[in-house]
């Protein structure tokens, strides 16, 4: 089984790659998703995060996610701090799903911080799905209530894209001008010629 790490910037569009994946028979790991139900439910990262942000984090027994975000973009220490504590059990999750996706050739794993989080060891093939700036903030801003600095701040907060591109074995271009498709497809041929 090869395990491909699926990247990019906010905006870029991996969901969009990750649902096309999934859509061929490719299972896919939303490691975004699977950190915030494990953030929410398990006592372990509750009490390591409420001692060093306050109960207020988790208002009425739930995330409070609006503020952990606003928590980790703004501040570098908090980030790497409660990287430290999720991270772990996002891994240890990971590793538990993919014993349940044998005997299935490849398997993706999609987040946002392959490289910042360390994570590509952990993987056999990088990813990074690009997209121009612009056109990633217009994405963010037709989808998120944020601000365009807002979305730019979570930018910054991120590797550059072109760090992203240096470190991956393979690059799929989503500037709404080559199509997503043939780009994926030649990318499992390369990997797995058995699933195409």
């Amino acid at each position: 089984m090869k395990i491909l790490g699926l990247t990019g910037g906010i905006g870029s569009g991996k969901s969009t790659v990750s649902r096309l994946l999934n859509v061929m028979g490719i299972p896919v790991y939303v490691a975004d998703t699977e950190s915030k139900r494990i953030t929410e439910l398990s006592p372990d990262i509750r009490a390591k995060l409420t001692e060093r942000f306050g109960a207020e984090l988790y208002a009425a027994g739930k995330l409070n996610k609006a503020l952990l975000a606003s928590l980790i973009f703004e501040n570098e220490t908090n980030r790497i701090y409660v990287n430290s504590v999720i991270h772990p059990a996002v891994m240890s999750d990971f590793e538990r799903w993919k014993t349940q996706q044998i005997p299935a050739p490849v398997v993706v794993i999609e987040t946002a911080i392959l490289f910042e989080a360390n994570l590509s060891g952990s993987v056999d093939i990088s990813v990074t799905v690009a997209a121009p700036e612009e056109l990633r903030i217009r994405r963010v801003e037709l989808r998120e209530e944020w601000s365009r600095q807002s979305i730019i701040a979570r930018i910054r907060s991120q590797f550059p894209e072109e760090e992203k591109i240096r470190r991956s074995d393979y690059v799929i271009y989503n500037d709404d001008k080559q199509a997503l498709i043939p780009q994926v497809e030649k990318i499992l041929s390369y990997i797995s010629p058995a699933i195409r």
